[in-house]
Parts: structure tokens; sequence; C-alpha cells
């Protein structure tokens, strides 16, 4: 497996360049703050160009993702949906960026790292839980585990168990879903190039281009759907 892979030059010449420091960056965490570095950089140079009246393509490319998210978000969770788009839409960013950046020759994709979704999981299920007890009050939002909306009460300890394995899951869903489809798709890449280089892997890699896009939307979509569950639970009941 190790003879299979790449090392990215950028990170070699990162890496190189803070040598006299003693630090070594892996490439999943150089690629994290290179997704982060570009789309501040981006952010402050939409920012000072905004316009109403001669608003630019990338402007409008930009409010057309805007306004798919919050379409989306009021879709799943009703109009407070959009009090969310912060959190939702910087997953969904940081997580498409992170699964297309492997498509350009000499960079690599961070979510291909465990690692990465590893993290991006574990930050929805502390936000959604957060946002839960915010909404609900933490006795009230503690206690849907014990007795959710619609189960007899005498079901209780048989119900908190369930529930508590039910939560923890979604964190190995959110993780392993999406590290696999990346790492599965660059895995069969490398693999068919060792073989046969250059044309071989291509129509693996244009399927990549359809399944960095779609795992990012799932992995939004689940997020939005975990915190539409924590927020209403008053309202079920």
């Amino acid at each position: 497996m190790e003879a299979l892979e790449h090392p990215s030059p950028l990170v070699a010449a990162f890496n190189a360049l803070i040598a006299p420091t003693g630090v070594h960056v892996p490439d999943y965490l150089f690629f994290c703050g290179f997704i982060v570095l570009l789309v501040g950089v981006l952010g402050l140079f939409i920012r000072s160009r905004l316009s109403v009246e001669n608003p630019s393509h990338l402007q409008i490319v930009l409010e057309d993702l805007v306004g798919f998210l919050v379409y989306q978000l009021e879709n799943l969770m009703g109009p407070k949906g959009r009090q969310f788009l912060p959190m939702v839409g910087t997953i969904f960013v940081f997580v498409l960026l992170g699964n297309l950046m492997g498509q350009v020759p000499g960079l690599g994709s961070p979510t291909g790292n465990i690692n990465v979704p590893l993290g991006c999981a574990l930050t929805v299920w502390v936000y959604y839980h957060i946002q839960g007890v915010k909404a609900q009050g933490i006795v009230s939002y503690l206690k849907h585990f014990a007795a959710p909306p619609g189960i007899p009460v005498f079901l209780a300890p048989i119900m908190l168990p369930i529930e508590i394995i039910s939560h923890l899951s979604r964190v190995l869903s959110l993780t392993l879903r999406l590290f696999g489809n990346v790492f599965g798709e660059h895995l069969v890449v490398l693999i068919i190039a060792s073989i046969i280089p250059f044309i071989a892997p291509l129509p693996i890699q244009f399927l990549g281009l359809i399944i960095g896009p779609l795992q990012a939307f799932i992995f939004m979509t689940l997020t939005a759907i975990y915190l539409s569950s924590a927020v209403a639970v008053d309202e079920h009941h």
C-alpha cells in the first residue's frame, strides 16, 4: 500500500521549509489548512467586491450556493433552519473541497484520511447536542433519551441504552461513509494507475467528480436531520 502512495510536492516543500523547527506536518493536516486559507482569502476577496447593482460572476455563483443551502435547510428544518447556515454551510464547503482536491494534480483529499471525517463527525455530534440543550434545556433534552416522543415511560430502561448507542453510532456512520467513499475511489485510481497509467484511471477520476459533491451533500443533509431532531423534540411531544 505504501508503494502506491505519492506524497504531494507541496507538502514536501512546506515540510522542508519548516524543517529547522523540527515539526513535520502530515499531508491531511496541510490540505485542511490549505482549505481554510483558500476559503478565508476567497471570502475576504469577495467581501471587498460585493455589489448589488453589478455582482461579479463569482458573487452570483456563491449567492446561488448559499441559496441552495438555505433551501435545503428550510426544507429539512423549516424556517428556523436558516439560523444553522453558518455551521452546516461550513461543513458542506469543507467536505466538498476536501473531496475534490484529490482530483487536482499535486494536491490530495484530506477526507481520504480517516482523522478528517472523524473530526467532522465529532464536530457535528457535539454541535447538535449543544443546540439541543440550548433549545430544550438540559433536563428536557436528556429526558428524551429515556422517553422519546411516542414511547411509553415504562420502556425507559430499554430505550435509554438504545438511544445512547444510536447517537454514538452516528459518529461512526458519518465517519465511515465519507472516508470509505473517498479513500476507496482514490485507492482504485492508484491501483489502476500503477498498472496502466494516464488513460485508464480517468473514468474512475471522473466518477470521483460525482462522488465528491454527492458525499458532501449527504454529510450536510444528515447534519441538518440530526440538528432538526435535536431542537424540535418538544414539538414532537
